[in-house]
This record gives structure tokens, C-alpha cells and sequence, in this order.
């Protein structure tokens, strides 16, 4: 039950032996095509590992991700299971009305994702903002990701996480809360829906779960063709990492344990295919933005435990409908784009649905400002 204070930090031998591998590391032949269809090229790779091993000033980094309250407890999603150490920060709002809200990251995601939205969230009128709108924020790290702890035996899929998160929010004080999501965290927020335990009172996602309707396919609106092609390329392009995390993660495990300009690059062809960012992720978000979040898969060893959350949840998702009030922020680059009346089949109680202009699948790390006035509207229809 215990709720310790938690700093983010990397030992001076973690980042010596970083230096030492990025300088050794051995690249392979460049791509034979001029684009990323082949994977993130090698080009850019090497200017982002010499970056990363003589310019990248993590203590920097460290004090800035710092500058945000941490905090560890041991949380298991049953009496009947060990606890895993969660780190989570938690940003209360000095607004007295506040309402509790839960944001939970994905793949290849982290709490860094966040950092542009906790200030606007927490505090809206040093924001241009409304006092209404404030939010005391938790922003938990998934299991075996980032600086919370690896589970030590199966079951930690996305259901059990909603339970665990439930149990966390409780656990802070907060019987009645918001819940947000994208990517796994999508999943996540889907399930606290799902299971509807009583004290989450509406949620929102920015990758809705949905399957397209079956019934309307005679009938598609030019949306749904998009979507529908969406599928498509990601099915036969796009897949291939998730049928290796969702199969074998500990065979990949290796190499990405191994080589930080392998995790690197891992991560960065994501970040291009899924980015609203012209062709080159910089265009989005800075570099140092991009390695801060890298690191908390290299210094934390998780490439492997990550992954795993792929193998605990593939097949293994509740479908049920949410009856809670939802909201959908629908991205032009997400990977899984719905319709309105796609999402109404499974989301019967749908406070909010908008299609967005710009943005992709890291919503709030893309478009910061839009994201913060998404979450305000949406629950805004029933505070």
C-alpha cells in the first residue's frame, strides 16, 4: 500500500556503456530504396546514434522529465497475484474542483508523450484556459515498461491492467475519475469501460477499438474506404513488428537488449510510419524528444517485457460493449481510424466524436494543444 516518491535517474556507468555501445556499433548495408519501405534508413540512423553517443546530454533530459512529482507503489490487479512496482506521475491541479483523470501511453510510447499536456491539463488558467476544465492528472507506466516493474509471471494483459489502474486510482484517493488512452493505452482504457467497476465515470481514446460494421459495407462513406485501406496496408506492411512481439518477444528481446542503435531504430520507423510528420519524424518532434523517449526502453532493459504485453493481449481482449460515455478523437494518421456509426455499434453512449485535420498516432506528443482541448470538450459534456 505504500506510495513512495520516485525520481527518474541513470547511473554514470549506464550512460558510459551507452557511449561505448553506440560507438562500436556495427551497422548493416544501406536500404536499396530512396524511403523507409525497407526500414529506418541508414542514413539517418547513423546520424542519430553519433548524435546520441556525443551530443545528447541526458542529465538534461533527466532534470526536465524530473521537474513533473513521481511516484512508485506495488499494485496487483488481484489478491491472488504478486504486485509489480508502478511508477506514475502524478500532477495535482491547484484548482479545488478538479476532477481525477488517468493517461495511460502505448508502444513504442511512454510517460514522455505527456509532457507538453500535464501543464494545460493540471493548470488551464496559466494556459489560456478555463478553471472548469482542470484535471489532477495520473499518468502511469504500463507494466514492464519504462521504470515500472516487470511482472515476474503471466496475466499481465490489458484487462488485468485496467484492473490494476482501477486499483490505483482507488488507492490515491480518487473514487470517481476520467479515464484517457491511445495505442495499448487505448486497449487499457477500453477495458476500464468494459469492466465498468464503478468508480470510472467516462473515457476517452484517441485509437478507438472498433471493427468496421459489417452491414454498412455496401454503403461506405469516403472515411471508411480510408479506414478500410488503412487496415489493409497495415495488415500487409505495417504488421510485421507486432506478429514478432505478439509471438516470440524474448527472440527479439536480444538484439534489442543488446544494441541501443537496434532499439533506436526499432522504434524510430514507428514513429515515421505513424506521425502526421511529412516524411521525417523531426518534423514532429525534436530529436532529443525522440531519444528521451527511446531511453526509457534502453536504460530500463524493457524491450523484451514490453513486448510481452503484445503476447498477453493478442486474441485475448474483451469485445463486450462499453455502455460508459466515451469520447473519440479521431487522427488522420492513426493506424485504426473508425466511423461514427462503426464506433456507436460497440460505443453506445458516444459523447464526443471528432475527425481531426491534422495528427497521428501519438496524439498528444504530435498536437499538443488540440489534444488538451479534445480531453476538455469530451468531458466536459458531464462534469
Amino acid at each position: 500500500m505504500t506510495i513512495e516518491p520516485f525520481t527518474i535517474h541513470a547511473t554514470d556507468d549506464q550512460l558510459d556503456d551507452l557511449r561505448r555501445r553506440l560507438t562500436a556499433t556495427r551497422f548493416p548495408d544501406a536500404e536499396l530504396v530512396d524511403d523507409w519501405s525497407q526500414g529506418t534508413p541508414l542514413s539517418y540512423l547513423t546520424e542519430v546514434v553519433n548524435y546520441w553517443a556525443t551530443e545528447y546530454d541526458w542529465r538534461t533530459r533527466e532534470a526536465a522529465l524530473n521537474r513533473w512529482a513521481g511516484y512508485r507503489t506495488a499494485i496487483a490487479y488481484d489478491d491472488e497475484v504478486d504486485p509489480v512496482d508502478i511508477h506514475f506521475l502524478h500532477v495535482r491541479s491547484p484548482e479545488p474542483n478538479a476532477a481525477a483523470l488517468i493517461m495511460t501511453h502505448g508502444w513504442p510510447g511512454s510517460i514522455v508523450e505527456f509532457q507538453k499536456v500535464l501543464g494545460p491539463l493540471t493548470d488551464p488558467t496559466n494556459h489560456g484556459g478555463d478553471a472548469a476544465d482542470a484535471f489532477h492528472v495520473v499518468c502511469p507506466t504500463i507494466p514492464g515498461y519504462g521504470f515500472s516493474g516487470k511482472p515476474t509471471s503471466n496475466g499481465w494483459g490489458v484487462g488485468n491492467v485496467a484492473r490494476a489502474w482501477d486499483r490505483l486510482m482507488i488507492r490515491l484517493g480518487y473514487d470517481s475519475y476520467f479515464a484517457q488512452g491511445g495505442d495499448w493505452g487505448s486497449a487499457i482504457t477500453t477495458q476500464i469501460g468494459v469492466q465498468n467497476l464503478g468508480h470510472c465515470q467516462a473515457i476517452h481514446v484517441n485509437m478507438p477499438i472498433v471493427s468496421p460494421d459489417p452491414e454498412t459495407m455496401d454503403d461506405l462513406t469516403e472515411a471508411e474506404k480510408s479506414a478500410l485501406a488503412g487496415y489493409a496496408f497495415y495488415q500487409d506492411h505495417d504488421s510485421g513488428y507486432s506478429k514478432q512481439q505478439g509471438t516470440r518477444p524474448q527472440s527479439i528481446g536480444y538484439g534489442l537488449a543488446d544494441s541501443p542503435a537496434g532499439q533506436a531504430a526499432w522504434i524510430l520507423e514507428k514513429y515515421h510510419r505513424w506521425m502526421d510528420c511529412r516524411d521525417h519524424p523531426e518534423n514532429v518532434a525534436s530529436r532529443d524528444e525522440l531519444l528521451d523517449n527511446i531511453m526509457f526502453y534502453w536504460l530500463t532493459n524493457s524491450a523484451t517485457s514490453s513486448a510481452r504485453l503484445y503476447w498477453e493481449s493478442f486474441n485475448k481482449m474483451n469485445r463486450d460493449p462499453v455502455e460508459l460515455p466515451t469520447g473519440m478523437s479521431i487522427f488522420p494518421k492513426e493506424i485504426f481510424r473508425t466511423s461514427q456509426r462503426w464506433a456507436r455499434k460497440r460505443f453506445p453512449t458516444l459523447i464526443h466524436f471528432n475527425e481531426l485535420t491534422e495528427g497521428g498516432h501519438f496524439a498528444a506528443f504530435e498536437q499538443p494543444e488540440v489534444f488538451v482541448d479534445e480531453v476538455r470538450t469530451c468531458f466536459r459534456n458531464i462534469r
